[in-house]
């Protein structure tokens, strides 16, 4: 409803992974520049570890989108199935005709197949696995077992697990030790520096505008630091609190976003890191002065 109001074509602060709005700050660049180049060099096994909300999905599209024409790509979004399923869902990403009734030699063999025609022009394949903490351990071993496509030179499929950190704790089971060894690149995706913050939130503003040229400072200031501390830097409530931030302004008919409307967003919003009192901040940094003598539990005396 607010799009006419701010000069916009589409929504800038959707939560749908949208590689348009890509912004590459230095973790996601970073784990970007790990995968492409380890993919280049034949790696078999990769995978990146992120928390809730920090763009392991839209990272995972930005890749593939980054590999079309160098490579044939396959992705995999809900991997939470059965080890046929798997393979099933392998072999119709990758254009694999699956005679009736379905049999698992019979879809290894097809996939097989596959790889090996590929190989033979020169096309490298990658699948990207996405929520990969939510693959059965019984599902794992379909996993070992397709790492296992190779040729005497190189790897016949590489595989990216993409997951929250659920994900390390599964591999480490005793189980599905085989299937860690394998694995010789990981990256961990955090949360952005909070700096990078009002960057953001102009990047998305200037992709989604009608003239990315004329884009208006939205936020205030003092708005984007308080959105940057409020959500910890994590794209998602970044995208949660300023999409609200932008309809109470439009609610108020104001061409900017303040600290107010900010404030009434993080009210709003439930599972935000919410500032300290004031008084306590205070505390906090009197507490480190030199000087100060403290009880045994650390208190000032």
């Amino acid at each position: 409803m607010y799009l006419g109001h701010f000069s916009l074509r589409e929504a800038p602060f959707s939560i749908t992974p949208d590689t348009d709005f890509f912004y590459p700050h230095e973790g996601a660049q970073a784990t970007l520049n790990m995968l492409l180049v380890a993919l280049r060099s034949g790696e078999g096994f990769l995978k990146v570890v992120g928390e809730l909300g920090c763009g392991k999905t839209v990272l995972c599209r930005q890749l593939l989108k980054t590999l079309q024409g160098e490579f044939v790509t396959a992705y995999i979004p809900n991997p939470d199935m059965g080890p046929d399923d798997l393979l099933l869902a392998l072999a119709d990403e990758l254009g694999v005709p699956i005679g009736q009734p379905v049999q698992r030699h019979q879809i290894m063999n097809g996939i097989g197949a596959c790889l090996v025609q590929n190989a033979r022009q020169g096309k490298r394949v990658v699948v990207c696995i996405d929520e990969a903490q939510a693959i059965p351990v019984r599902t794992v071993e379909s996993l070992r077992l397709l790492s296992n496509l190779e040729t005497e030179k190189r790897k016949l499929l590489q595989i990216v697990l993409l997951g929250q950190p659920d994900l390390d704790s599964k591999l480490e089971r005793p189980e599905i030790r085989q299937l860690l060894q394998r694995i010789t690149f990981s990256e961990y995706l955090g949360p952005m520096p909070l700096k990078h913050v009002p960057v953001y939130l102009a990047h998305r503003l200037a992709t989604a505008a009608l003239d990315a040229d004329r884009v208006a400072d939205v936020f205030t200031p003092e708005a984007a630091t308080a959105i940057a501390r409020a959500s910890g830097g994590v794209p998602r409530l970044i995208n949660v609190l300023a999409h609200k931030c932008l309809m109470l302004a439009y609610g108020e008919g104001e061409s900017e976003v303040s600290l107010s409307h900010v404030r009434l967003a993080v009210a709003d919003t439930p599972g935000l890191r919410r500032p300290a009192p004031w008084w306590r901040r205070l505390r906090a940094v009197w507490m480190r002065r030199p000087g100060v003598l403290r009880d045994a539990n650390g208190g000032a005396l």
